[in-house]
């Protein structure tokens, strides 16, 4: 084991997590580091594959013991990829920075996933210093990669309103959501196979290529929608919130990150 990689693993150690940093093998290994929450007889460690030609250099930037977080810097060429690594509530996780923002820290990083509509409620609102972080604020509720943020005096027709409706990002596990109502967006339809879905005319073209598809069991839905939640939220991997009120739902800005195709975990 190089000395890098074991420098690497000890600042793992020193957030309280396990890192295995292995040498990508078989007949998926990527060009690519990919990074995975692992679990074996010990529990939960971050997998991180290194391919094995043009290994990419690691480095941790910052650290935080106390909040059991650290940025992990990749650099392969002329690409530097950011991974937020941490702890939330009862798993690990890791999350993909964008890049545009240049985080340095555990701290920008926070603020670099964190979406327009949340930074202005964070101002609106005067919630400063490790409030920002907290899972509930003035400004907003957090449940994993959701925000969930106050919509004061909002009603809607009852007819609108879904019942235990999921909430999820591409092929995670779902947000149970007691209450909620999606407006506007565009519609596409969502199958197993195509979870983040085709439009009208991808769905036709695909349909002529292949008529058997149509028992697929396709799902109409839509995409990028104004989102708005009330009621329990619950997801097996966090604690269930309660939302008071409607609330606008908001994701945080990861799948803006290039290094997004790095990260294997789904919440």
């Amino acid at each position: 084991m190089s000395m890098v990689i074991r420098q690497i693993e000890r600042r793992f150690e020193k957030i309280g997590a396990r890192a295995r940093v292995v040498s990508a093998s078989g007949r998926n290994a990527s060009a690519n580091i990919a990074i995975d929450i692992a679990r074996d007889e010990e529990g939960e460690y971050f997998d991180i594959a290194l391919p094995r030609r043009q290994r990419p250099e690691l480095l941790v930037l910052d650290a935080r013991p106390r909040l059991r977080h650290l940025l992990l810097m990749a650099r392969q060429d002329d690409e530097k990829s950011r991974f937020l690594c941490g702890h939330d509530e009862r798993h690990w996780f890791v999350a993909a920075v964008p890049e545009k923002a240049s985080a340095s820290n555990v701290k920008t990083a926070f603020e670099a996933l964190r979406p327009p509509a949340v930074r202005s409620a964070l101002i609106r609102q005067k919630v400063r210093g490790k409030k920002r972080n907290r899972r509930r604020n003035a400004a907003f509720v957090r449940q994993g990669e959701w925000f969930f943020l106050p919509w004061h005096g909002q009603e809607f027709p009852r007819m609108l309103v879904l019942r235990n409706e999921p909430l999820r990002r591409g092929g995670g596990k779902p947000h149970m959501c007691e209450e909620l109502v999606r407006v506007g967006g565009e519609v596409v339809y969502v199958s197993r196979d195509n979870p983040n879905g085709l439009t009208e005319t991808q769905y036709r073209r695909l349909l002529s290529r292949k008529p058997k598809l149509i028992n697929a069991g396709w799902s109409m839905q839509r995409r990028n929608p104004g989102v708005f939640v009330r009621g329990r939220v619950r997801h097996a991997d966090h604690k269930t919130i309660v939302l008071n009120g409607w609330h606008r739902v908001v994701m945080n800005t990861e799948t803006e990150a290039k290094a997004m195709r790095h990260v294997m975990f789904i919440d």
